[in-house]
């Protein structure tokens, strides 16, 4: 191992210990994309079994073959990355196949690099925050923060590369939220066999629900907690989403695990949103009041009020 890379793992893994996981030569130009951060879905049996987040990734053939025996045919596996952090999951398949871009029945053979756009689909479809992100929006809110109390100018969040700074995080490095698709799964369930159901990304994010049925259009945002601010999120969530619809919506959704406070609820409608939530034993709607829902449709932008 050469003293660079030595001391790159050093700075990633200051305990000393890490996963390591290898690929051949073959794949060499994938594995040149790879870097500190990404993330990795470790898949086999039609799930996501692991979600892993890249720490030093280098080529190096002679610790490969320390840790891994050579194939007679391919040779080396020696692409090898580090894992700041993984966290064992077990997602079906068909939670990546309903996200906008995948399709049905892939089987995710072989390593696959994905695109930009593919990635950030993935990511937030599956509820995954990484260290790495978390450590960018850190850095970037001291930096906000140093600027404004010296009166200087911000850093843009792209100018800035701290990787030595001691962080605390309650939990891990690596987060996969499965709450929210849980209670996406469960409320889909309830759902009538003859409408359309899916997901739908758009310039601002994916829809967690994009319900097509006779009676128009819904999204669906869910979140993870029933409190004052997972409603504002859900509720600034459906305002952006909507403005990008494919097609003009016609109801507007949020869902939580619980009952929100009456206040809440109310602050939902006074934007005409629904408000549902999980009982006991089905899931129960509030629904807008007609008038703020018929109001809010020409702020939505979706053109002249119906009567849907």
């Amino acid at each position: 191992m050469t003293a660079e890379q030595r001391a790159a793992l050093d700075a990633c893994h200051p305990g000393g210990q890490a996963r390591f996981w290898g690929t051949q030569p073959h794949l060499d130009a994938h594995m040149s994309k790879v870097t500190t951060g990404d993330i990795v879905l470790f898949t086999g049996a039609k799930i996501v079994r692991g979600v892993g987040e890249i720490g030093v990734s280098f080529r190096n053939s002679a610790f490969a073959d320390s840790l891994w025996s050579p194939d007679v045919d391919k040779g080396s596996y020696h692409n090898v990355y580090s894992l700041l952090d993984l966290e064992r999951t077990s997602i079906p398949y068909e939670e990546i196949w309903e996200l906008p871009g995948f399709k049905v029945n892939d089987n995710f053979m072989g390593l696959r690099v994905l695109d930009e756009e593919k990635s950030a689909t993935v990511i937030e479809g599956l509820g995954v925050e990484s260290m790495t992100a978390w450590r960018a929006a850190v850095d970037q809110e001291r930096q906000l923060s140093a600027a404004l109390s010296r009166g200087s100018e911000v850093v843009p969040p792209e100018a800035v590369h701290t990787t030595t700074t001691t962080y605390e995080r309650a939990a891990g490095t690596l987060t996969v939220n499965r709450a929210e698709a849980l209670l996406v799964k469960a409320f889909r369930e309830t759902l009538a066999k003859d409408i359309q159901v899916g997901r739908v990304r758009m310039p601002v994010g994916v829809t967690d629900l994009h319900v097509v049925g006779p009676d128009g259009v819904e999204i669906v945002e869910a979140k993870s907690d029933s409190s004052h601010n997972y409603v504002r999120q859900a509720l600034g969530q459906l305002l952006d989403y909507v403005v990008h619809s494919p097609e003009p919506a016609t109801r507007l959704t949020a869902l939580f695990p619980g009952k929100p406070a009456d206040s809440d609820i109310a602050l939902l409608h006074r934007y005409g949103i629904d408000c549902v939530y999980a009982g006991d034993t089905t899931f129960d709607r509030v629904e807008a009041p007609t008038a703020s829902r018929q109001h809010m449709k020409q702020v939505w932008g979706n053109g002249e009020a119906s009567t849907a």
